[in-house]
């Protein structure tokens, strides 16, 4: 892969990965909620899920996906549900805490674990990212070139962009619940961040293959 190819997948990427979408939503709720540093278990889940999705694309399950609707449609709704009931859980929690001694700490961050298989399930939930990365990633190979070794470069690039796009909106999000957290400015903001996944659920339910 030559250097301007790759420079141009890196610059391509990185806005895209500015671009919110669900996995910016999620690490944003969960240092929020929980912490900067307790949102980097669920920021190293959607990058495991960006990490099978380059082995699909390698595989060309990519490729059938695209052909068999019915399982795009019970991927898709599975995703949105997913992200619907991780919304109203988010708002639903800010309502349990409403009162000033609770607004003006940071809830008690669950298991890594838990925040892990959060950020995997929201990002391998939504077929039209590994659509998305099927259709991204052809304009950058080169045939004359060896494939995996195109392919590992670029998810290398793919994964280091996004855990730095996605630290930075979580260490923002967290120095900003943090700054506003006394006047219970943080509980409404994790209401937004909610707010936002149930949108996100629903756009993802009734968009279109």
């Amino acid at each position: 892969m030559s250097i301007e190819v790759f420079l141009l997948y890196l610059a391509t990427w990185s806005l895209v990965a500015l671009t919110p979408g669900p996995a910016v939503m999620c690490a944003m709720s969960q240092a929020t909620r929980h912490g900067f540093r307790a949102s980097l278990a669920g920021i190293t889940g959607t990058q495991i899920g960006n990490l099978v999705f380059f082995i699909c694309t390698a595989l060309g399950l990519a490729t059938l996906l695209k052909t068999a609707t019915t399982a795009f449609t019970v991927l898709q709704v599975v995703g949105a549900v997913y992200l619907f009931y991780l919304g109203i859980r988010i708002i639903v929690s800010t309502f349990r805490r409403s009162n000033a001694s609770d607004a003006a700490r940071p809830s008690a961050p669950p298991a890594q674990r838990s925040l892990f298989l959060q950020g995997l399930a929201i990002q391998l939930t939504n077929p039209k990212a590994l659509l998305f990365v099927s259709a991204l990633l052809p304009q950058f190979i080169e045939p004359q070139r060896p494939l995996l070794v195109q392919l590992l470069i670029l998810a290398t690039a793919t994964i280091g962009v996004d855990l730095i796009v996605l630290s930075s909106y979580a260490y923002c999000a967290e120095r900003g619940a943090r700054s506003f957290r006394a006047s219970g400015f943080s509980l409404w903001l994790e209401r937004a961040f909610g707010v936002a996944l149930v949108l996100f659920s629903l756009r993802l339910l009734f968009s279109r293959k």
